[in-house]
């Protein structure tokens, strides 16, 4: 099963929901979010997309990359400029893809479930498409 871990720099708003999407839509993957400078919480209008979506879970929450320490990942996906630039070096070589959305936190409801379809129309088929062999 391929692991995906998602960076973002707040792991609040986008990776929390690409991670969600992931493990709801793509069957057979499992993702894994993290923060760059994690907030430390999920942003509630995120928790409420994901909510409204029926896919939320309790146990995702705002991490820092030390907390996924030990954990192998086949495809490591940065969601935001700042996380693309400052991706940390993993101990084995990962391929890396960015995807990069607009980031809702501090905007209406509707911000947040404009990034919810972004990601699940853009970001969902560019990773079975990698994994699929497509370029």
């Amino acid at each position: 099963m391929p692991k995906i871990l998602v960076l973002c720099t707040g792991n609040s708003c986008r990776s929390i929901i690409a991670e969600a999407l992931i493990n709801a839509k793509l069957e057979g993957f499992e993702a894994r979010s993290s923060g760059v400078k994690p907030s430390g919480k999920v942003n509630p209008n995120a928790k409420k997309v994901l909510q409204a979506h029926g896919i939320w879970d309790e146990s995702y929450h705002s991490k820092e990359l030390s907390e996924l320490e030990g954990e192998e990942f086949d495809l490591v996906v940065t969601v935001c400029d700042h996380a693309k630039e400052t991706c940390p070096i993993f101990p084995k070589p990962i391929p890396k893809i960015h995807e990069g959305f607009e980031d809702p936190d501090g905007k209406a409801y509707e911000a947040f479930e404009k990034t919810y379809e972004e990601i699940e129309s853009r970001l969902l088929p560019r990773i079975e498409a990698i994994f699929n062999g497509e370029k």
